[in-house]
């Protein structure tokens, strides 16, 4: 058994200091949004609620534009991150082939795209003549693949074995076949990392459906959770006082939608855990 040393006791004290910075926000909105609207304005609530109160999760659940965005955001996350690994897994597998035409100045080109984006209004027109504006493909194609996680992803396959691809080719398999039966089994633990940080990064997404959706019943919960916000701001002037008293509140109803925000995303991490380590570690160097 390995002596407990004094390297080990800061280093837990330091992982456990950073845990408490990154948990206390969260716990923190999680009592206000819980607590009584008294308890809130007197600001006597801290790490525990006080007088427990459902009142803003009511405020927000009980509107329909709600369950309207969570359908969408759950569609959207979904079919976008399906469609996102499966185009950068097809991507990455064809760039790590010597073979390929063309194989290093498409790689450059990719890699410059890391640093230099086409701009903001480039892109809208860019939706825009493909007739996408104002639709669910909107919040899909434009974003499909990531620069960074291609890359990640053809260094993995570009270390896959030569041996088992000669393997295949022996019994048969095509690139096409080879790239299902043996280059995506073995990358399960990648991808699943992958497309946890797509599907987070397609939950989270508020600006894409600023610039390219009007129509309401195609928002996303993160633009549904903003107008309930700014509708809920307006709905308790008439119960509240102006003043510091109703900015409180008001606060608290924030907090409350980002947290109904925030829930359903998290409830994905735990079934994705046992791939997360193993594969935010692809494409590192060993020692």
């Amino acid at each position: 058994m390995r002596k407990f040393s004094w390297f080990d006791a800061i280093n837990i004290s330091i992982m456990l200091l950073l845990l408490a910075v990154v948990l206390y926000p969260f716990l923190y909105m999680l009592n206000v949004s819980l607590s009584g609207s008294v308890y809130v304005m007197k600001g006597q609530v801290s790490l525990w609620p006080k007088g427990f109160n459902l009142q803003m999760y009511a405020i927000a659940l009980n509107d329909q534009r709600l369950w309207t965005g969570f359908r969408n955001s759950v569609l959207y996350t979904a079919s976008g991150t399906a469609i996102s690994l499966l185009c950068t897994a097809m991507g990455a597998y064809s760039l790590s082939k010597k073979k390929m035409l063309f194989q290093k100045q498409l790689l450059m080109a990719i890699v410059v795209t890391m640093f230099f984006g086409g701009g903001m209004v480039p892109t809208f027109l860019v939706v825009k003549s493909l007739g996408l504006v104002d639709t669910f493909w909107a919040m899909i194609i434009p974003g499909a693949i990531s620069a960074w996680y291609l890359l990640i992803m053809k260094t993995f396959f570009a270390g896959i074995p030569q041996e088992l691809e000669e393997a295949g080719k022996i019994d048969g398999l095509t690139d096409i076949g080879m790239f299902y039966r043996i280059a995506l089994p073995l990358s399960k633990a990648s991808l699943a990392t992958i497309g946890l940080f797509y599907a987070v990064g397609i939950w989270n997404n508020f600006s894409t459906p600023l610039l390219y959706l009007r129509n309401a019943d195609l928002v996303p919960l993160q633009v549904v959770l903003r107008e309930i916000v700014l509708s809920g701001q307006t709905n308790l002037q008439g119960n509240f006082s102006l003043g510091r008293d109703q900015q409180i509140v008001e606060e608290s109803l924030k907090y409350a939608t980002i947290l109904i925000g925030t829930f359903p995303i998290l409830l994905a991490y735990p079934f994705l855990q046992k791939y997360f380590v193993k594969g935010v570690t692809l494409g590192s160097l060993k020692g």
